[in-house]
């Protein structure tokens, strides 16, 4: 059974530098993410599996939670302590969290068009 957690739990986590993995794919993740969250895309999670500590609760998170799901799922089944975040990355910024926007290669804000 997988735990959805809050942002505010999410917040909490974060504060004590609780691993947070966005599952989003990297042009979403770029255009505006958790800060210190690593980005492993939902696709990317089976194959990199042996990625994710066994010791340790991860944070998963996506854009508004159905993707954060399916990999936290995924990763429970593995035998990894993971929650998923209710609302994802959207809930998160309308709570007024701080997000980290990285430039794309082509300059733009996340891969945003010019």
């Amino acid at each position: 059974m997988v735990v959805e957690v809050d942002t505010a739990a999410l917040a909490l986590a974060h504060a004590h530098g609780l691993r947070v993995v966005d599952v989003r794919e990297p042009a979403e993740f770029g255009a505006g993410h958790v800060p210190g969250a690593e980005n492993i895309p939902l696709a990317a999670v089976p194959t990199r599996l042996s990625e994710f500590p066994r010791d340790e609760r991860v944070f998963v998170v996506c854009a508004s939670g159905g993707r954060s799901y399916q990999a936290a799922e995924f990763l429970v089944q593995a035998g990894v302590d993971a929650v998923s975040v209710s609302g994802g990355t959207t809930a998160w910024m309308r709570a007024g969290h701080p997000v980290v926007v990285e430039p794309s290669d082509d300059g733009t804000a996340g891969g945003a068009p010019r």
